[in-house]
C-alpha cells in the first residue's frame, strides 16, 4: 500500500516551524537548541496575540488603555496585552537576557534564574492605530547573542549594536490569517497558522523578492516636508519620463509589517524618509527598522536610511530613530540616485 501525505484533505507530514527549527539546528553542529527553545516561546505569545486580535471586539479589547508608550504614542488594550505577551513568554523561556519592547522606556533585565543569552527587541503591536478599524497588523522581533559573560547580568551595551550582528529577526502579520516570516540569516520563509492544528505551517519556502517592483508605498501626507530629491523621486514614479512605461501603483496601509509583507511579497518600495519635522526619522532601529531590513536583506533586496545600510548603523540609544528605504534592489537604487546618494 503506497504512503501518502496527504490523506482525506490534511496534509500528514507537513513541516511545521517547530520541525523547520529542529531541521535547521541539526545542520549546525554547535547548535544547542537554545533558540529553538527561545523563538518556540515567541510563537506561543504570537498565537495568543493572534487570537486576541480575532475577538478583540467581543472581548471588549479595542480602545485606549490610558497610558502612552516611548513613542507617545496612547497605549491601546491590545499594546499592553501584546506587550505582557512578549515579556513573560519570552521570560520563561530560560533563553533570554535582555529584552527591549517599544512599550517599554528601558531594558527589561530577565533575573538570573531564568536568564539565557540572548537579547530580543521587539515591537509587541505594530500598527496599533489601525486596531479599532480591523486593518492588518503585526510584531517585529530581532535576537542578538549577548557579548557579555553569561555569568553576568546583561546591560544596555548588549543590544546597542548594529543589525549586522542579528542572528535572527521576523515579523507576524494578523490579518485574514495569521502568518510569521522568519529568518535565521540562511534564507526567508514564510509560515502560516492552521487553526486546526494550532500551529504554523511552512507554506512559503525561500522567500525572494522581485528586482524591481511596480508598487510604492510612503505616507504623502508629509510630502509637504519631503526633500526635494525625495519629491522628485515619488513624481518619477507617477509620471515617468518614457511614455511607454507604466506608472507604479501606490499602496500605503500605515502599519509597517503589513506594508513591508506586501513589498516583500510583490516587490516594490517602502519608505518612511526623514523630513523637516522628523530629520532622524520615524521608525525605530532596534526593533523595527533592523528585523525588516535583515529580512529583505535576506530575500535578496536592500535597506538603506538614505546613507548607507540600516544594518550597518551603530546603534545609540535602544529607541533611537532612523529613516527607513527598503525593497527591491532596484528601486532602492532609483529611490537612493534621485536623493544624491548613491
Amino acid at each position: 500500500m503506497s504512503s501518502t501525505s496527504n490523506v482525506h484533505g490534511m496534509d500528514t507530514d507537513c513541516m511545521t516551524l517547530t520541525r523547520f527549527l529542529i531541521s535547521e539546528q541539526r545542520q549546525c553542529p554547535q547548535a544547542t537548541g537554545a533558540m529553538t527553545i527561545l523563538l518556540n516561546q515567541l510563537m506561543t505569545a504570537i498565537k495568543a496575540i493572534a487570537s486576541s486580535v480575532k475577538k478583540a471586539g467581543i472581548a471588549n479589547l479595542y480602545g485606549i488603555a490610558g497610558s502612552s508608550n516611548t513613542s507617545g504614542d496612547e497605549q491601546k488594550k491590545l499594546d499592553v496585552l501584546s506587550n505582557d505577551l512578549f515579556v513573560n513568554m519570552l521570560r520563561s523561556s530560560g533563553q533570554a537576557a535582555l529584552l527591549v519592547s517599544e512599550e517599554n522606556e528601558t531594558v527589561i533585565e530577565v533575573e538570573e534564574a531564568n536568564r539565557g543569552k540572548y537579547v530580543v527587541c521587539f515591537d509587541p503591536l505594530d500598527g496599533s492605530s489601525n486596531i479599532d478599524c480591523l486593518v492588518s497588523i503585526g510584531s517585529i522581533f530581532g535576537i542578538y547573542e549577548r557579548k557579555s559573560s553569561h555569568s553576568e547580568a546583561a546591560s544596555v551595551t548588549d543590544c546597542l549594536r548594529p543589525g549586522d550582528e542579528l542572528v535572527a529577526a521576523g515579523y507576524a502579520l494578523y490579518g485574514a490569517g495569521c502568518m510569521v516570516v522568519l529568518t535565521t540569516g540562511c534564507g526567508v520563509n514564510g509560515f502560516t497558522l492552521d487553526p486546526n492544528l494550532g500551529d504554523f505551517v511552512l507554506t512559503h519556502p525561500l522567500m525572494r523578492i522581485k528586482e524591481r517592483g511596480k508598487i510604492y508605498s510612503i505616507n504623502e501626507g508629509y510630502s509637504l516636508y519631503w526633500e526635494e530629491g525625495m519629491k522628485k523621486y515619488i513624481e518619477s514614479l507617477k509620471y515617468p519620463e518614457d511614455s511607454k512605461k507604466s506608472p507604479y501603483s501606490a499602496r500605503y496601509i500605515g502599519s509597517m509589517v503589513a506594508d513591508v509583507h506586501r513589498t516583500l511579497l510583490y516587490g516594490g518600495i517602502f519608505l518612511y524618509p526623514a523630513n523637516s519635522k522628523s530629520p532622524n526619522g520615524k521608525l525605530r532601529l532596534l526593533y523595527e527598522a533592523n528585523p525588516m531590513a535583515f529580512i529583505v536583506e535576506q530575500a535578496g533586496g536592500a535597506a538603506s536610511t538614505g546613507n548607507g545600510r540600516i544594518l550597518e548603523t551603530q546603534a545609540t540609544a535602544i529607541h533611537q530613530r532612523v529613516p527607513v528605504m527598503l525593497g527591491s534592489k532596484a528601486d532602492v537604487a532609483d529611490c537612493l540616485a534621485a536623493l544624491g546618494r548613491q
